[in-house]
């Protein structure tokens, strides 16, 4: 297996990622967005998860294709950026039919960027002012094939720990595979977990094993991890609810329903390889998966490859997301100023 062209979700035909950001708030939106409506499906592992039209992509809902998925910043108030995205779309024509309507399926995740020192005043003051379905229709309209990692999107007010519980900052980060077949498989992750993506006082990665061609600064695979334990004490002792990881896995092999659904879930074993901990009850960690394809179902082997290969991106793209992101402000360093060598 080799990298795509760019190491980028989008190296999987037919789809296009935007991002957009409110600097002054800490905060962003991302949308993955196909050319034509994309088989969906949907795994959540965490404990404190914040969605929307979820339930459409379970294993009874009637719909199995969407229009969009949507990764917010700004905890339960950054779900109205999918009626951003949804306003675009249904603008240009773009949704499931009903009559003589297109109505956008846009499913959301959000994370908890609410305590990251932005300016955050509207959020009980002026609620009508709220960025978030603007952002949305901004990201919406930027998407293209170029992926923006680090401070970016949905990663812009991300934050997440080092290993040894110390304030970090989080970001989006992507990656991607070929498989021998020709089939891509991408991922795209924002990271935003209380857990470390960091194993050692050196900076090793956990998934550093799976660095392709020095994407992440090329420091190798941890021959151990340490400390044995984690304060999980990002923000405080108060912690419930206030963290995340998001993640889109794609590819362009002709997968149904049933079957994304299992890459989803395989997929899960890529940010339980680049995080510790992980699915905490503390963390809303969701995996959407995608296809492209419009025709045909893989066989069970082909499913069993992709999944393989989505759970490797995710892990890479998780730890592309820290290493690319920029501080904050002195509360949040960088990865390159946290782990210097």
């Amino acid at each position: 297996m080799k990298t795509g062209s760019d190491n980028a979700i989008t190296d999987v035909p037919g789809l296009a990622v935007g991002t957009a950001e409110a600097p002054d708030v800490r905060t962003g939106v991302t949308v993955v967005l196909p050319d034509i409506r994309a088989v969906a499906a949907v795994d959540v592992r965490g404990g404190g998860t914040g969605t929307r039209e979820l339930e459409l992509l379970g294993p009874d809902g009637t719909v199995d294709a969407v229009d969009a998925i949507v990764l917010s910043g700004g905890s339960a108030f950054g779900l109205a950026a999918a009626d951003g995205v949804a306003g675009w779309l249904a603008e240009a024509g773009r949704g499931f039919p009903v009559g003589d309507m297109r109505v956008p399926l846009v499913p959301a995740a959000i994370l908890f960027d609410l305590l990251n020192g932005g300016d955050k005043s509207s959020f009980t003051r002026d609620t009508d002012t709220l960025p978030y379905r603007e952002l949305g229709r901004r990201a919406a309209e930027s998407a293209g094939e170029t992926v923006a990692e680090g401070s970016v999107g949905a990663g812009c007010g991300a934050t997440t720990t080092g290993h040894d519980g110390r304030k970090l900052k989080g970001g989006q980060g992507t990656a991607s595979v070929v498989l021998d077949s020709g089939t891509a498989v991408g991922a795209l992750v924002a990271v935003n977990a209380l857990g470390s993506v960091v194993a050692n006082a050196r900076g090793q990665f956990l998934a550093g094993s799976l660095e392709q061609d020095g994407e992440f600064g090329g420091r190798g695979g941890p021959d151990r991890i340490e400390p044995l334990d984690h304060p999980l004490k990002k923000y405080g002792p108060e912690d419930a609810g206030t963290n995340t990881t998001l993640a889109v896995v794609a590819t362009d092999a002709p997968l149904d329903a049933r079957q994304a659904r299992r890459v989803a879930m395989m997929a899960q074993a890529g940010l339980a390889r680049a995080i510790r901990p992980v699915f905490t009850p503390m963390d809303g960690d969701v995996v959407f998966a995608l296809s492209t394809a419009q025709t045909g179902v893989s066989d069970h082997g082909d499913v069993a490859r992709i999944g393989m290969a989505a759970a490797d991106c995710v892990a890479r793209a998780a730890a592309r997301g820290v290493y690319a992101a920029t501080a904050l402000d002195a509360v949040w360093p960088d990865y390159s100023a946290a782990y210097s060598e």
